[in-house]
């Protein structure tokens, strides 16, 4: 695996594999890399001839009193999980690289940027979506994989790229679960053991809530039993709410298709899932 620091260097890699005929597969991450990010990169390897995998702990889509300093770092478990699953590049700039002095240009998808997460992290989608633009930019991939946990952001990245007419294709990879049905993510490591088995309640809040559409019309009241099983176990809900998974726009009646998506803090935590529920 060839690991590379400058984008000067990534972008003239890039040109070559293109004019080889090559197809460039991409994944960006943030690092501290779980099963969920690597099924990500099985899919770019099944879909493309060479596999970049980003690395980069991106400072704009963190607000003043969230986590960027304390966000898992581990650089050599990540480099080894990357050789195991067929990672032929790893790009891993430095944020000096990627935030020169003078840098001052943001990429923000209005609206859809402002709701759900982005309501509760002013400014973070506006973050996801610059740093994104210029890693596309740089990698030069013909594809990108991102995962349906931040299902918001998928569909921001979705909305940003058939805006602004860029050719890529961008695939969504499934939620990987563990066998509690805990969503993966980076920040589970911040749970301390009981509230790693607490935490567990927003799967169960979500199946609950596939079950019980079945049966009910009004969403507000299941939002009620969701947030109240939620509580019981100590969660702190940020938001529940039913969407159009096209549009994002909130269902207020149930429809179909309709899925959930959720943010709780459990502790130092804060977790987010979804799932597909009409």
């Amino acid at each position: 695996m060839r690991i590379v620091e400058k984008k000067k260097e990534m972008q003239r890699i890039s040109e070559e594999l293109r004019k080889e005929g090559k197809i460039i597969g991409f994944v960006p991450t943030m690092g501290y890399l779980h099963e969920g990010h690597l099924s990500l990169v099985d899919i770019a390897r099944k879909n493309s001839d060479v596999v970049v995998v980003s690395i980069f702990v991106n400072p704009t889509q963190f607000g003043p009193n969230e986590d960027y300093e304390e966000y898992p770092r581990d650089l050599e478990r990540d480099k080894k999980l990357l050789e195991e699953r067929g990672c032929d590049i790893l790009f891993y700039p430095s944020v000096e690289e990627m935030y020169p002095p003078g840098f001052r240009t943001e990429v923000h998808v209005k609206e859809w940027s402002e709701v759900y997460c982005g309501a509760s992290r002013p400014g973070h989608f506006k973050g996801v979506t610059t740093v994104v633009m210029k890693l596309f930019h740089i990698v030069k991939p013909h594809l990108a994989v991102f995962g349906e946990k931040d299902f918001q952001q998928l569909r921001i990245i979705e909305r940003m790229v058939d805006d602004m007419d860029m050719d890529i294709k961008i695939i969504p990879g499934k939620i990987i679960r563990e066998k509690d049905g805990l969503a993966m993510s980076s920040r589970n490591t911040y749970l301390s053991p009981d509230e790693r088995k607490r935490a567990t309640v927003l799967y169960r809040a979500l199946v609950y809530a596939r079950e019980r559409i079945k049966e009910m019309e009004n969403l507000d009241e299941l939002k009620k039993e969701m947030r109240e099983m939620i509580e019981r176990e100590g969660g702190e809900v940020d938001y529940i709410v039913f969407i159009d998974p096209v549009t994002l726009e909130e269902r207020k009646e149930k429809k179909s298709p309709m899925r959930c998506l959720l943010a709780v803090r459990m502790g130092k935590a804060r977790l987010i899932d979804n799932m597909e529920i009409l």
